[in-house]
């Protein structure tokens, strides 16, 4: 069994679009009659990217409807200019707007975002890691017809009520085949504050840290963060109580310490949201090593190299549940994903701290992952990759 110390550390909230709802009453004149009205103040964080060193939205306005026929326009100060998402990490909140509403329940938010000029600095874009160049970010329809978010969200007269919208950079960024366009496609979740609380931990400084679920379809990334890069503290937040949506496995994927040295990834099982309250993992820092090896390769489309996003997961067999453990993007074909080549450690979350692990040592998962390169027209192909031993070559041929 391997323990991790104890700690009581906390972190500013995780990167996530929160609406935030102050709700007011107006009362009427006379006879007992009114009308309960509230203030919507929305503003904007966001979920970790990847791939990416800086990730520019430009809002133009907001809107929300009770009934998705009727829109009330929360407008956006021009002054905010364009966002970098990738800067609102860890919690970093930014106020887009005001405006008075209904006491009542909200179906639907839509985001609308700015069109871009012909010239950088753009309105929307990308800039890739490690490069200076910055890419514009093709916004089909959802320039004009804005992108929604179902609901539902209810303002009570004379209450707060917080919306919390989590903008996923790294999942709303889909690479455009050969014609080098990155789309933006924003995967965007709402969850109402009332009914959401916070995990927090502390870590290895620099790691991806997830909160996921099981589907039918694979596992799904409910929310994410990076430890900070120096205390290595991390909060998951916006998560939706587990009275109503379960509770969450929370995946820290550390990141490498220096060539192929690095650490294991650890999963605590079924921890438990409780709203307005947070659930502590303590101090998860002294992290078993581990080689890091590559998956790598390239992609083709139709024949020649190709754009396509690519995502690892990991399954525990002795539990069967799959987990996303890296994501990466390729615009010209080749591509590399570093990956623990040893089996990860298990924990089921408890109060009691320090948490207890175990390695999961079953021979179809130690250094054993899912890889599937997707392109931007919805083509994909898998393979099982094994780097227990080493850096492993797959090539992807995805045929639209």
């Amino acid at each position: 069994m391997h323990q991790i110390s104890r700690s009581f550390s906390c972190a500013l909230p995780v990167l996530a679009c929160v609406a935030t709802v102050a709700a007011g009453l107006l009362a009427g004149c006379g006879g007992g009659g009114g009308t309960s009205t509230g203030t919507a103040n929305v503003l904007l964080t966001d979920s970790p990217s990847c791939g990416y060193d800086h990730v520019y939205v430009t809002v133009d306005h907001v809107e929300i409807s009770s009934d998705g026929n009727s829109w009330t326009s929360v407008p956006v100060s021009a002054s905010l200019g364009r966002i970098d998402l990738l800067s609102l990490n860890n919690g970093t909140l930014i106020s887009l707007g005001q405006t008075p509403l209904t006491a009542g329940t909200y179906q639907q938010v839509r985001l609308v975002l700015a069109a871009n000029g012909n010239t950088a600095p753009y309105a929307n874009s990308v800039v890739l890691t490690g490069s200076a160049t910055e890419i514009a970010l093709t916004t089909p329809s959802g320039q004009q017809s804005g992108y929604k978010i179902v609901g539902p969200f209810t303002i009570t007269a004379g209450t707060m009520a917080d919306l919390v919208l989590d903008f996923n950079a790294c999942k709303s960024i889909v690479v455009a085949g050969a014609s080098g366009k990155y789309l933006l496609k924003p995967v965007v979740s709402a969850v109402a504050e009332l009914v959401a609380g916070k995990i927090t931990g502390t870590t290895v400084a620099g790691s991806h840290v997830y909160a996921e679920q099981q589907s039918t379809s694979g596992p799904v990334v409910v929310t994410g963060t990076v430890a900070d890069a120096t205390t290595g503290a991390f909060t998951l937040w916006p998560l939706q109580q587990s009275t109503v949506a379960g509770p969450v496995d929370v995946v820290i994927v550390p990141p490498p310490s220096s060539g192929t040295a690095g650490y294991a990834s650890y999963f605590v099982q079924n921890v438990p949201v409780t709203a307005g309250a947070t659930t502590n993992l303590g101090m998860m820092t002294t992290l078993a090593p581990s080689s890091v090896y590559t998956v790598s390769g390239a992609v083709t489309v139709a024949g020649s190299a190709g754009a396509a996003d690519l995502v690892a997961e990991q399954t525990v067999t002795s539990s069967g549940r799959t987990y996303e453990i890296a994501s990466t993007s390729t615009t010209s074909g080749p591509y590399s994903i570093p990956l623990a080549s040893a089996g990860p450690w298990l924990g089921t979350y408890s109060t009691t701290l320090p948490l207890v692990f175990a390695q999961d040592m079953a021979g179809s998962d130690v250094g054993i992952y899912d890889v599937t390169a997707t392109d931007a027209a919805g083509s994909s192909a898998s393979h099982l990759v094994n780097v227990s031993t080493g850096p492993t070559v797959v090539g992807f041929i995805l045929s639209p």
